[in-house]
């Protein structure tokens, strides 16, 4: 990714809503440039969605955990599909380290979390889990910061044109 990408990646996540039109705008580059950048990004599988984000709270589900999970020798793939089989488990990653699996899980109450943890250790193949509640989040989901770093390139500049009628306006 070069700094336009980033460019239009953060103009689209402070404006959520912003069509082709009003992102060649505020990046000041073409429409059909922003067109093909978010084609290739979505090509590439840099952009995943444009779906809402979700705040856990708001929507009822106020406990949030972090589980993991050692688990029988071979059985990755019974896991796999019992953890999806649970709607309160929000993702779930293999990690190396003593756990297996690390899932991230959402819970309207501390009971409504119990009987999910229940759910998962009575599973015959998980050995062992640990569950960490999350107290509050201190750093909220980003990439951004990290994009921005990593971005190549300077960034594009608008035509001539383009900069002289807007310093006029």
């Amino acid at each position: 990714m070069d700094q336009l990408d980033v460019a239009l990646v953060e103009a689209m996540r402070e404006n959520p809503r912003v069509g082709d039109l009003e992102l060649s705008r505020i990046a000041r580059v073409a429409r059909a440039t922003v067109q093909s950048r978010l084609s290739k990004m979505e090509a590439a599988g840099i952009i995943t969605g444009y779906g809402p984000d979700i705040d856990l709270i708001a929507a009822g589900h106020p406990v949030v955990a972090f589980v993991t999970l050692e688990i029988a020798q071979g059985s990755l793939d019974a896991v796999t599909e019992e953890l999806e089989s649970l709607p309160n488990v929000l993702d779930a990653y293999v990690t190396s380290g003593t756990a297996d699996v690390v899932c991230k899980i959402a819970a309207t109450s501390h009971e409504d979390l119990q009987a999910v943890l229940l759910h998962i250790s009575q599973s015959g193949t998980v050995v062992r889990s640990t569950s960490v509640i999350v107290l509050s989040e201190l750093v909220k989901p980003r990439v951004l910061p990290m994009l921005r770093k990593g971005a190549t390139g300077s960034p594009s500049r608008a035509p001539a044109y383009r900069v002289t009628r807007q310093a006029k306006r």
